[in-house]
């Protein structure tokens, strides 16, 4: 009896290690390459108080729009250099990020159909003089659960209504090599 114990939970070990064993490259991807580009052709901008130094915008996202690649988009049309941001709509798909520090690289984690956005918030820094958005969403299903993480790319479906506050100062990153990640560090001017 002890001996088939034995085998049982060496079994059980073995099927662990391969499970995770067979997790491949496709499956994380490297902060430097979770950027989408270009893919929110319908995002309009409306500037809300164009008197203060403190700039506020609507940036508002439509059908079939990518949020972070437009995120991204505003950020480097609109010259901004420090901004924090929340948001809030339906996305129908999306791939959020878990970040494995052993790995320094995001898990991904898909997201599929049609979601309500209950909080997505951000903010953008500079990082070698080009504007970087980092946002993190939760999102709740047609069962009423909830998921989320680090934002890869989200399809908008019908609207994200995003908005951006714009500080008049410049916030900086700078790379981490124990993560291999861009991190806020308010000590660069």
């Amino acid at each position: 009896m002890m001996a088939r114990t034995f085998y049982v939970l060496v079994l059980i070990g073995v099927t662990t290690m391969m499970s995770f064993s067979q997790e491949t490259a496709t499956d994380y991807v490297a902060p430097s390459q979770a950027v989408p580009r270009g893919k929110a052709p319908k995002m309009q901008v409306q500037l809300l108080n164009p008197e203060e130094p403190t700039k506020r915008y609507a940036v508002i996202f439509y059908q079939g729009d990518e949020a972070f690649s437009g995120l991204l988009e505003f950020a480097e049309k609109y010259h901004v250099t420090s901004a924090h941001f929340t948001a809030i709509g339906a996305l129908n798909g999306a791939a959020v990020g878990w970040f494995d520090l052993q790995r320094k690289m995001y898990k991904k984690i898909p997201i599929e159909g049609q979601v309500e956005v209950l909080s997505m918030i951000g903010d953008i820094a500079v990082y070698q003089g080009e504007p970087v958005v980092h946002t993190h969403v939760v999102v709740g299903t047609s069962d009423g659960t909830t998921r989320g993480g680090h934002v890869l790319g989200a399809y908008v479906s019908p609207t994200l209504e995003v908005t951006v506050t714009v500080d008049p100062l410049t916030m900086q990153k700078r790379f981490d090599p124990a993560t291999d990640l861009t991190l806020i560090d308010p000590a660069i001017k």
